[in-house]
């Protein structure tokens, strides 16, 4: 381990791109603790206290603790993360989005280009939406969370958390081009892991005071550890489907006539699904937060988490929304004609038709192992809160993106190594860590 990294400060390259990102993440973490103007934080600060487990607290957990805090940067980089994920979704339904996508380098700066307009639209929207819900917010002893409320507030609120927005669209960015790893995913990962501080010092209170012992500590550390490796394992599997090349004569030439192979990830919809369906899992009691209703209030009830109806719609959602977002990005039509018009076919299979029905077969039976997978580990955190108390970002969601993120940075530090004859971090001929895409789908 030390000799990869003394090998990673060997390449002057490759240190300033990991300079540089961990400058950018830096420059992100300052502006959290940039407070925003019209808000009573105490107050603010209360409210959390006493409304955990709704979409605020998940919000603010992907923002780092920017909502709690009413930070410049309160809508973090969601909204550009929504802004490419609904572009990928456009690009299967809109056949013009569609052509962009397939004319190269130029086709791909104007998605990015509409991608970046969306992502100030869909900001000024949420923008506009904490204005309103800032205003409704009350504490137990009746304080107004928003000092002074009206169009002055709202006006403000949206012209400094649309450019934050944005300023955080731009390091990210700026970490994908001239840093190291996936910016958008690598800055939601440091929100994650700044809260862990927090989250180890409540532990340790709970163990001062009795509520957790000593021996319940080291199994709950070693249940993480086992977590972790599943997570690592499950996200590195592949299906290798076997691809065979004609060969072609051209001139006096002979090309093709190789075998390879067609990687398919276990968990091809990646952390995707948790995060649309823990926002529909909690969109009842969030919307009870600010406005009382008996409807809301029953609903709130009957999904709360720890409760059996809570983890049996929480994993139909997320295997609902696994198959969903694998059949937007995925589409075996078109990676048969493309094996195809390359030469290329499945052994025993002819190409065209007859390999896409036999992907649509394969990705089906990996989707539902992935969304299994996946549900499990996201009921761990339920669990975790009923038996021991333990704060929500020491599973789920969380875990699964800074687990996701890391390999994702590892494998492009490995490809640097790799193109220098230098190991590999996990060591001599273990390879790269494969080709990972972007862990949050934004590719």
């Amino acid at each position: 381990m030390f000799e990869a990294i003394a090998n990673v400060l060997k390449i002057a390259d490759l240190r300033a791109r990991i300079f540089f990102t961990l400058a950018m993440l830096g420059v992100y973490r300052l502006g959290i603790f940039i407070p925003a103007p019209g808000v009573d934080r105490v107050a603010l600060g209360d409210f959390f206290a006493n409304n955990q487990g709704t979409l605020l607290g998940l919000y603010d957990m992907f923002s780092g603790g920017a909502l709690e805090q009413f930070s410049v940067f309160v809508l973090g980089i969601m909204p550009y993360i929504s802004a490419s994920i609904i572009m990928q979704l456009m690009q299967v339904v809109m056949p013009q989005i569609e052509r962009l996508s397939k004319e190269g380098q130029a086709g791909r700066k104007k998605i990015t280009q509409y991608t970046r307009y969306m992502t100030i639209g869909i900001a000024i929207v949420q923008s506009m939406g904490i204005a309103f819900s800032l205003e409704q917010m009350k504490t137990i002893g009746g304080t107004d969370v928003v000092i002074e409320a009206g169009w002055a507030f709202r006006a403000m609120t949206v012209v400094t958390m649309t450019a934050g927005a944005c300023f955080v669209m731009w390091l990210g960015e700026q970490i994908t081009d001239r840093g190291i790893g996936n910016g958008a995913s690598l800055i939601i990962t440091c929100g994650i892991i700044a809260a862990l501080p927090s989250g180890a010092m409540n532990l340790f209170q709970k163990v001062s005071i009795g509520e957790i012992t000593l021996l319940g500590v080291v199994l709950l550390f070693g249940f993480m550890v086992a977590v972790i490796m599943a997570i690592v394992f499950v996200e590195r599997g592949q299906r290798r489907v076997p691809i065979q090349y004609a060969k072609r004569v051209v001139g006096r030439r002979v090309y093709g006539g190789q075998e390879t192979h067609l990687p398919l990830k276990v968990n091809v919809s990646g952390v995707i699904p948790p995060i649309f369906a823990s926002s529909v899992m909690m969109f009842p009691a969030t919307i009870g937060t600010f406005y009382a209703h008996p409807l809301f209030d029953a609903l709130g009830a009957a999904f709360l988490p720890g409760t059996w109806t809570y983890n049996l719609m929480y994993i139909g959602m997320i295997i609902f929304f696994a198959y969903f977002y694998t059949a937007v990005t995925f589409n075996p039509v078109d990676v048969a004609d493309n094996l195809r018009r390359q030469g290329g076919y499945v052994p025993g299979l002819r190409p065209g038709r007859q390999t896409a029905d036999y992907l649509d077969r394969v990705l089906t039976r990996l989707t539902l192992g992935g969304s299994l997978y996946l549900s499990v580990v996201c009921i761990l955190p339920t669990v975790l809160i009923s038996a021991y108390g333990v704060p929500f970002y020491f599973g789920g969601t969380g875990l699964l993106i800074i687990v996701g993120v890391t390999l994702d940075t590892v494998a492009q530090i490995e490809g640097h190594l790799m193109t220098r004859h230098y190991d590999g971090i996990v060591g001599p001929g273990q390879g790269s860590a494969g080709g990972r895409r972007g862990t949050l789908g934004t590719r």
